[in-house]
């Protein structure tokens, strides 16, 4: 809606994993390095974390860009509410696997060549599960005995599982111990420190075509910042609705009143939010929009 009116030529904080906004901070660079290199490497079972909206699927949406720039064959489960049938089901679609896919058996078999194939080219197959925090007992189990499959260059599949800090703890439970001795890798990703939100915010202004920006200040970027406790998702969030509301004003630059309002429609809680309110009166941001309202 606001694209025109600021010359972007695309939505600079769509919520969407897309890996051309990728903003390659320290830490998401290495955890992307480290994924990449246990796909390589044939290390097996490799586990990504991290809080909710701090880029976990945007991680693996490069990595798939990354598999199929190398054509790697890969299985993405993206739905992990599901059983251990639907789970066999699911690699058997993802794979493309020449079998009765209703068949854990026969999906077994299937997969075994497919991996045996591979192997003797060469090359591996990658399983990636998103929301894997959400994965029953008796999945993670299958998942486990999948590991067990290698020749002696290495697992014949890769397996990644990407999940809140909730895997981590699921993880820890004694029933999984065999599954948890069987990671080698482990990437978790932390909210951004004020520098990497401050550049992160810069970076998608830049590549929606805004590369000297002067929407948001200094001031305003390291308040977006605390007020987002640094979490991309919440970020890209805030500044839309500052983006729409710029627009909805007519102005070319946000201020801490607009921040304000924002942060009260989006429900948000930060440290000092509570001061905030107490200090503000609930209708002064309205108070100053009204004129403008149709």
């Amino acid at each position: 809606m606001y694209n025109a009116f600021f010359g972007f030529s695309e939505s600079p904080f769509s919520l969407s994993p897309d890996p051309s906004f990728f903003y390659r901070s320290e830490q998401h660079e290495e955890a992307l390095a480290n994924l990449v290199y246990g796909v390589q490497a044939r290390k097996g079972f490799i586990v990504l974390s991290g809080e909710v909206g701090t880029g976990k699927t945007t991680m693996l949406e490069c990595l798939r860009d990354y598999l199929e720039s190398q054509d790697i064959e890969f299985a993405f489960l993206f739905n992990s509410r599901i059983n251990s049938d639907q789970f066999f089901e699911m690699i058997a679609y993802d794979l493309n696997l020449p079998c009765a896919r209703t068949s854990k058996t026969e999906v077994l078999f299937a997969l075994n060549q497919v991996l045996v194939e591979q192997a003797q080219a060469g090359r591996t197959v990658v399983l990636l599960v998103d929301e894997a925090h959400n994965l029953e007992w008796e999945v993670l189990e299958e998942i486990r005995l999948l590991g067990n499959l290698e020749n002696r260059n290495g697992k014949l599949l890769q397996i990644i599982l990407s999940g809140q800090p909730e895997l981590d703890r699921k993880l820890d439970a004694p029933n999984l111990r065999q599954l948890k001795q069987r990671i080698v890798l482990r990437c978790n990703l932390q909210p951004f420190t004020l520098r990497d939100a401050v550049e992160y915010m810069d970076s998608r202004l830049t590549k929606a075509g805004m590369p000297d920006q002067g929407v948001f200040s200094e001031e305003l970027m390291a308040e977006i910042h605390l007020r987002s406790q640094g979490i991309p998702r919440v970020i890209n969030a805030i500044c839309d609705n500052l983006l729409l509301t710029a627009f909805a004003l007519e102005r070319h630059s946000c201020n801490v009143e607009m921040l304000d309002e924002v942060c009260r429609d989006m429900r948000l809680e930060w440290p000092g939010s509570r001061r905030l309110r107490t200090r503000l009166p609930e209708d002064a941001f309205e108070r100053e929009r009204a004129p403008y309202k149709v």
